[in-house]
């Protein structure tokens, strides 16, 4: 599904991401760990066309896409979220959902005034899609709240919502579990889970909890100083000493010795 090809961004002298090179198989989950500071907010960014790569290339199926902006890439069906969520805090749920498709009529004052039913029409169709999303993951009870009011885990789930209004191909989840509760990262997990078998949905994770990671990702691609350093499952990341002792630290040392 992606494909990149020796990735380097350098912001002045600084290069936070170092001929990278990695492939997100279709049908995949595919976790990214590493340090903070590895340079994997950096990858996503460039990948999804936030920033210009400064070399190399990246590929969405097989089509070169390297620096297409985000918005020619979201109707190419590559989405991401991010780190804190980005969600319209004075708009529902519901709304927040129904604002994602792109080029509706009802944006157009000319189809407002002279297309009226077309227009509601669309918006119904809309509608019955966002009302799906929230009974797939389970949020009806917030439905109608300001998305503004909701929990950090629930802007998370709002945020995996959006990228089911359409029709995405992969999407990139740049730390989903952060500042959320147990019981709401297994929900989100779940999710993941069901749209990745059920709906075919390619992801890519980043993420710090490795039993988060060890529930969903397989394979998982270790970063460190802006390059790849492994790739494997994570069974064997936690048997890379390289890894182990170098990047991630006593934390998941001792879980891999008790594993």
């Amino acid at each position: 599904m992606i494909k990149v090809d020796n990735l380097t961004k350098k912001f002045g002298g600084f290069t936070a991401v170092n001929n990278a090179s990695l492939e997100i198989a279709t049908g995949s989950i595919t976790g990214l760990i590493g340090p903070n500071g590895a340079g994997k907010t950096t990858l996503f960014n460039v990948i999804a066309g936030v920033h210009e790569p400064t070399g190399g290339k990246v590929y969405l199926d097989g089509e070169d896409i390297t620096g297409l902006p985000p918005h020619e890439l979201f109707h190419k069906g590559m989405l991401r979220t991010f780190q804190i969520a980005h969600e319209f805090s004075s708009l529902t749920v519901r709304e927040n959902l129904m604002m994602v498709p792109g080029e509706q009529p009802g944006e157009s004052l000319w189809d407002v005034w002279f297309k009226g039913k077309r227009v509601r029409e669309i918006e119904e169709n809309v509608r019955v899609k966002a009302n799906e999303v929230i009974e797939f993951l389970e949020i009806s009870h917030v439905a109608d709240e300001l998305a503004g009011n909701l929990s950090g885990g629930q802007k998370k789930l709002l945020e995996l919502g959006r990228t089911m209004m359409v029709d995405a191909k992969v999407v990139f989840l740049d730390e989903v579990g952060a500042g959320v509760n147990r019981t709401l990262l297994n929900t989100i997990g779940d999710a993941i889970i069901r749209l990745n078998k059920e709906r075919g949905y390619t992801f890519c994770v980043i993420e710090h909890d490795m039993d988060f990671i060890d529930k969903l990702c397989d394979p998982v691609i270790v970063m460190a100083e802006g390059a790849v350093l492994a790739e494997g499952t994570l069974g064997e990341i936690k048997a890379n000493e390289q890894v182990i002792e170098a990047y991630l630290g006593t934390g998941l040392k001792n879980k891999a010795a008790s594993s």
